[in-house]
């Protein structure tokens, strides 16, 4: 089989057709791009480019309220910050790690009136610049492009509320919740509204929206079907009337979600976190033909990210591997 490019190889995987062989990404933490740059990879090549991965790209619009972003504290081992979405976070500079979360201005329905009346879609919330530089030489090399969105459970309760206090609402609050994960939806969808006027075109989109943590779920599925699932609905069934496939990315153990994100349309579902539950094997046994694995399955990369204790000599194994036992020659 002649090789492909990316854009045909990773089509193929969403077809469920086989390919000249599965495609290979995966995303490094900085820490281990700066172990791997110590150990010999050059600093002005990207680590996609040095290990001949798959090309991958991904643009993004800014829905977020816009608070401005200071530097609060800065030593020599972290920054504390403001954010846009209205947080104060520490970031440690040498070790990568979540955020510690230090402060969220968003408490209730009362904050959130005033924090939504900031996020509207104008057109300098789109990245034009980055569009024109880059978008043709992406499309010339064969590469997949997507459409990054950003709503939901995730962003929401992580970003701006807090985990406790937005769980609550959850039950005690619903419309609330709801009311936020669709307007972070309206303004994403408009934004991208325009890109898409212009001209330019996307292979799929992928939002980020954790639900689980290791071997269990934030909340219930009842509680899913009846405040999340109808904006997942509206986001995968929007790329699908513009051509485009939706792959979720979502943490830890999804297992009960997996038969509803389905019934919704879902094309593709990462990152098969297997240290929190996910089984790739079993879940390629009974829904690899309706759905994207990516993660170990279908489409090669780690169950999350490549931390820094993986060197450059046991990444470039594990590529040359992927590469060897994901063909489908012969």
């Amino acid at each position: 089989m002649a090789e492909m490019s990316t854009h045909e190889r990773v089509g193929r995987m969403y077809a469920h057709q086989e390919a000249d062989r599965i495609p290979i990404t995966d995303g490094p933490w900085r820490t281990t791009i700066e172990r791997w740059q110590r150990e010999g990879m050059p600093e002005d090549v990207s680590y996609a480019d040095y290990f001949g991965l798959d090309r991958f790209a991904q643009f993004g619009v800014d829905n977020s309220p816009g608070f401005p972003e200071e530097v609060v504290e800065e030593t020599e081992q972290y920054v504390v910050q403001t954010t846009r979405w209205g947080t104060t976070l520490r970031n440690w500079k040498h070790i990568t790690s979540t955020p510690e979360w230090l402060d969220l201005r968003i408490k209730g329905p009362d904050e959130w009136r005033e924090t939504k009346e900031r996020m509207t879609p104008s057109r300098d919330r789109i990245p034009w610049a980055r569009l024109e530089a880059t978008y043709p030489r992406l499309r010339e090399q064969g590469a997949w492009i997507e459409a990054g969105l950003w709503f939901g459970f995730d962003v929401t309760h992580a970003r701006m509320v807090g985990t406790e206090r937005f769980l609550i609402a959850m039950v005690t609050d619903p419309e609330w919740c709801v009311d936020v994960f669709n307007h972070f939806l309206d303004v994403n969808i408009a934004l991208w509204e325009q890109v898409l006027a212009a001209g330019y075109t996307f292979d799929g989109i992928r939002w980020p929206d954790d639900m689980g943590y290791k071997y269990n779920q934030f909340f219930s599925l009842r509680t899913y079907r009846e405040l999340l699932k109808p904006a997942h609905r509206r986001a995968i069934e929007w790329a699908h009337a513009h051509g485009m496939v939706a792959t979720l990315h979502s943490c830890g153990d999804v297992h009960p979600f997996l038969p509803e994100l389905i019934e919704i349309g879902l094309d593709g579902l990462n990152p098969l976190e297997v240290k929190a539950g996910m089984d790739p094997a079993q879940i390629k046994r009974d829904v690899g033909d309706r759905l994207l694995l990516h993660g170990g399955i279908k489409l090669f990369s780690s169950d999350h990210s490549v931390p820094d204790s993986v060197s450059l000599e046991d990444f470039r194994y594990i590529v040359e591997l992927a590469r060897e036992l994901g063909s489908y020659a012969g």
